[in-house]
């Protein structure tokens, strides 16, 4: 199982194995960049890293990445596109990635999250288009937060069962993650309600 061996890494490693494994995503690391995030919040909920040191290491990666693949795009441009188009997978992400931009434009930008490997090669797409780095730290950056307490919250909820729940995520995208956040909400939301009323009736008693 993947979680097994991001636990062992990450074990090993700390802190700095989330930050360079979600770094190197941009590259094609073959670990689901969400199943790094999640790993980080289930080994937080059990007590083996500090919630907020393993979070924090996660966005820091996940921002770096998000940095790498523009800069790349921006001063080495079409080398790097025809380096990505290589194999049949990744020819399939950068046309599925042009037809985002031509679609949405700079919104794709946010919409890219909801697709693997496509929310890799946007930056290099943006970059090679000539986007200022401002605009695109405005748009990217705060998407790319949302996007990590989401799966970071996943895996401190479910624990060692987060990679089916990723799997379904991947495969139905927006619309599973969409299902499972409102879930969690109500969850929340009712369990609190339950301890606050607990609590009200033992001091009423």
């Amino acid at each position: 199982m993947e979680v097994d061996l991001l636990m062992s890494i990450i074990e090993q490693y700390g802190y700095v194995a989330i930050f360079f494994m979600l770094w190197l995503g941009i590259v094609g690391l073959p670990i689901p960049d969400e199943l790094v995030v999640a790993t980080g919040g289930f080994l937080a909920s059990i007590g083996m890293l500090n919630p907020w040191y393993s979070f924090l290491a996660g966005y820091l990666g996940v921002a770096s990445g998000l940095t790498i693949g523009f800069l790349l795009g921006k001063y080495f441009g079409k080398p790097i596109l025809q380096w990505l188009c290589k194999t049949e997978k990744m020819r399939n992400a950068v046309n599925r990635s042009t037809s985002l931009l031509e679609k949405y434009g700079t919104t794709a930008l946010c919409i890219s999250y909801l697709f693997p490997v496509v929310r890799h090669v946007v930056p290099y797409l943006v970059g090679l288009g000539g986007m200022t780095f401002r605009r695109y730290a405005v748009l990217s950056y705060p998407i790319g937060l949302i996007w990590t307490i989401a799966f970071y919250f996943l895996g401190h909820v479910f624990g060692n069962n987060v990679e089916a729940i990723i799997e379904v995520i991947r495969k139905y995208g927006f619309y599973a993650l969409l299902v499972i956040v409102i879930v969690l909400a109500v969850v929340f939301f009712v369990r609190k309600q339950f301890m606050a009323n607990r609590a009200y009736r033992a001091k009423g008693e």
